[in-house]
C-alpha cells in the first residue's frame, strides 16, 4: 500500500474516472451512427504502460470493453516494441478480433501517452461502426463462415506517425465500407475523444505530479484485487456447474453447449471451460480475450463494489482449451460474438447462484437480436439500418426483473424509435411489453418486448441474428424459465414467415408496407413461484403482465387468477 493519504487518493480516483468519462461524452456527442451516438456501444480508458492492463474506465462505456482491450492495448504495446518506434502522438487503429477481442465492427484506437520522454500509460477508444464491408449490411452476418465475410479486417497499424495523420489509411478504411461518411465521423470522434483524453491528463499531472498519480493508479488497483478477494473468501468452497445452450451456429442446425465448472478455493476462483463445445462453423465462436472479458462482465453484477479495473481478475483463473468455441483463431468466425458472452454470463449466474443466493438474479433475456435492414432510396442513396433490441432481465433477491432492459454486457441503451424512424426509411407499428414472456417465481423475471417494423421504401433485404429461440432463459433457485424469442415477417396478403433455425435468417427480400416482428424474450424467474404473494400476482394480472390464464398455469388456482 502506498503512503498515499485517503482524500488525496478519493480526489484522484474521480479524476481520473472524470477523464474517461469525459472521453466517452466527447464521442457520443459527435458520432454519426446511431449505435454510438445513442445506444453508447463504446468505451473509452486508461491502460498501464507496460502490460496495457485496465486502469480506469469511463463509467458509461461498455463493461465487456474493460476486459478485450487491456488485450487490445497489449497488441499495440507488442508490435510497436517489434518495430522500435514508438512516438509521442503516435495512434494505432484496428479492429483485430482475435488481437483485442469482441468482433471486426468495433474499431479500437489505441494512443500512448508520454511524460518526460517515456510512456507514463496509454489512451484506448473502441466504437461499433456502422458498416465495414462484409457480406451483410450492418455485419451481423448468421451464415458465415470465415472471418473474411463478416468484414475488413485491419491489424494495429499506425493512423498517426508523431502527429502526422496517414490519410492512406483513411482512404483504406472508408472504401471498405457501404456507409464511408459514417466512419469517417465515427473515426474523427475517436480522435478527438483520445485528444481530449490527453489534455485532461496532462492538466491533472501538471496539478499532482506524476509519481503522485501513478501511485493512486497502483493502489486503486491493488485495492480492486484485495477487494475481489474478500469477497471470494466469503463464499463456500466447492464446485459449482452450469450447463446451458446456443440455438445453432447459423450454418448447422445443432446446440452448442456452453459449460462451465466454478471452483471455489479461498480467496480464489477457478472458471474451467472445458466442456464446452468445440469451435463451430458458424460466427457464434469467440476468442480468448473475450471470454475473459465476459467473466469480468459476469463477476462485476455480482460483485458490484468492486473498482472496474485489472485488478478485479487477479484471484481468478481461467482453463479455456484452445479449439473451443471460447478460444477461436483465426479465420474463425466471431462476428455474433454478443450471443455467445450473454450464454457465459447466465452460466456464471446459475453457477454462483448455489454459492451465494442472495447475490444471483435470474437470467436475462439472452440476446441482442441484431437485425439488419438495407436497401436503396429512390434516389439512389444506400441505407442501412442497424440496431439491437432490449428484453426483460431476471428476477433478483429484492425483487422483479427489470422489463425491457438492455443486455447485461453494456451499459449501451436501445436506439429511441424516433431516431430510427428519422434516420431510414421504417416506421414502427408496435413497440410494446410481451405479456407473459418473464419467467414465474417468488420474483418474477422482466417482461421482454414485441416490435413490429414496417417498411416504407420499394423494397429491402432483411437479416437476423439472435439467440434463445430454443433455450429459454432460465431462472435461479426454482425460478421458471422466460418466453423463447420469435421472429416473424408478415407479408401483405397475411402470411406469416418465421426462421428455419428459429433465430438466424438470411436473405429475406422485404416489399413496401410489409413488416418484421420482434417478440422477444423476458427473465427468468427467481424463487419457486408458489412463494409470491398473491397480491403481486394479481398486480400483475391487472397491469397487463401476466395473463389470467398464465398466472393460473404458473402460480395455480388462487383469488387473485
Amino acid at each position: 500500500m502506498s503512503s498515499l493519504d485517503p482524500v488525496t487518493l478519493a480526489v484522484l480516483k474521480g479524476r481520473l474516472e472524470q477523464i474517461a468519462d469525459e472521453m466517452d461524452a466527447t464521442l457520443f456527442r459527435t458520432a454519426f451512427n446511431p449505435i454510438i451516438a445513442e445506444a453508447r456501444d463504446a468505451s473509452h480508458g486508461l491502460y498501464h504502460a507496460q502490460t496495457g492492463e485496465t486502469l480506469v474506465q469511463g463509467k458509461a462505456g461498455l463493461p465487456i470493453f474493460v476486459g478485450a482491450m487491456a488485450f487490445a492495448v497489449k497488441a499495440v504495446i507488442e508490435k510497436s516494441a517489434k518495430q522500435g518506434d514508438l512516438a509521442d502522438g503516435d495512434v494505432y487503429i484496428f479492429n483485430d478480433p482475435y488481437d483485442g477481442g469482441t468482433h471486426l465492427s468495433d474499431f479500437k484506437l489505441v494512443r500512448p501517452f508520454f511524460r518526460s520522454g517515456r510512456v507514463f500509460c496509454w489512451l484506448a477508444s473502441v466504437g461499433h461502426w456502422h458498416d465495414v464491408g462484409g457480406n451483410v449490411p450492418g455485419n451481423y452476418n448468421p451464415v458465415a463462415t470465415e472471418c473474411f465475410q463478416e468484414g475488413m479486417l485491419i491489424p494495429p497499424v499506425k493512423l498517426f506517425a508523431r502527429g502526422e495523420l496517414r490519410s492512406d489509411v483513411i482512404d483504406i478504411v472508408s472504401a471498405n465500407s457501404r456507409l464511408p461518411n459514417s466512419a469517417y465521423g465515427d473515426l474523427n470522434g475517436q480522435i478527438n475523444a483520445l485528444d481530449l483524453g490527453v489534455r485532461r491528463l496532462s492538466a491533472l499531472l501538471d496539478e499532482f505530479g506524476d509519481d503522485t498519480v501513478a501511485a493512486a493508479m497502483t493502489e486503486l488497483r491493488d485495492r480492486a484485487a484485495q477487494l475481489m478477494r474478500a469477497n471470494i473468501a466469503e463464499l463456500k468452497d466447492g464446485t459449482y456447474s452450469a450447463d446451458d445452450y446456443l440455438d445453432n451456429d447459423g450454418i448447422r442446425d445443432e446446440p452448442l453447449k456452453i459449460a462451465l465448472d466454478l471452483r471455489i478455493e479461498g480467496d480464489s476462483m477457478t472458471f474451467d471451460f472445458s466442456r464446452c463445445s468445440p469451435a463451430c462453423a458458424g460466427p457464434v465462436n469467440i476468442s480468448r480475450s473475450t471470454t475473459i472479458a465476459a467473466c469480468y462482465v459476469a463477476l462485476k453484477h455480482v460483485f458490484r463494489d468492486v473498482p472496474a479495473n485489472a485488478g478485479v481478475l487477479d484471484p481468478i483463473r481461467f482453463i479455456i482449451p484452445e479449439g473451443s468455441i471460447l478460444a477461436a483463431t483465426r479465420p474463425k468466425p466471431v462476428g455474433g460474438y454478443t450471443e455467445t458472452i450473454l450464454r457465459m454470463i447466465d452460466t456464471v449466474f446459475v453457477a454462483l447462484s448455489q454459492a451465494c443466493p442472495d447475490r444471483i438474479n435470474g437470467c436475462a433475456y439472452g440476446t441482442i437480436n441484431a437485425l439488419s435492414l438495407a436497401g436503396h432510396r429512390k434516389d439512389g442513396r444506400r441505407w442501412v439500418m442497424f440496431s439491437f433490441f432490449g428484453g426483460g432481465h431476471g428476477g433478483h433477491p429484492e425483487g422483479d426483473g427489470l422489463n425491457h432492459g438492455n443486455a447485461p454486457i453494456s451499459t449501451a441503451t436501445i436506439p429511441p424509435v424516433e431516431i430510427l424512424e428519422a434516420a431510414y426509411p421504417v416506421m414502427f407499428t408496435r413497440w410494446a411489453l410481451r405479456p407473459d414472456s418473464g419467467g414465474a417465481g417468488r420474483h418474477r423475471g422482466g417482461l421482454g418486448a414485441i416490435y413490429e417494423i414496417e417498411l416504407l421504401e420499394e423494397q429491402a433485404d432483411v437479416f437476423l441474428f439472435g439467440e434463445r429461440g430454443r433455450f429459454a432463459p432460465p431462472g435461479v433457485l426454482g425460478g421458471e424459465p422466460a418466453a423463447l424469442n420469435r421472429f416473424s415477417v408478415i407479408r401483405k396478403d397475411g402470411m406469416v414467415e418465421t426462421p428455419p433455425m428459429a433465430s438466424k435468417w438470411v436473405g429475406i427480400k422485404l416489399a413496401k408496407n410489409e413488416r418484421v416482428r420482434l417478440e422477444t424474450p423476458g427473465g427468468g424467474g427467481f424463487g419457486k413461484a408458489k412463494e409470491r404473494p398473491e397480491a403481486l400476482i394479481a398486480h400483475d394480472i391487472e397491469n397487463g403482465y401476466v395473463t389470467r390464464e398464465a398466472a393460473r398455469r404458473a402460480y395455480g388456482k388462487t383469488d387473485a387468477a
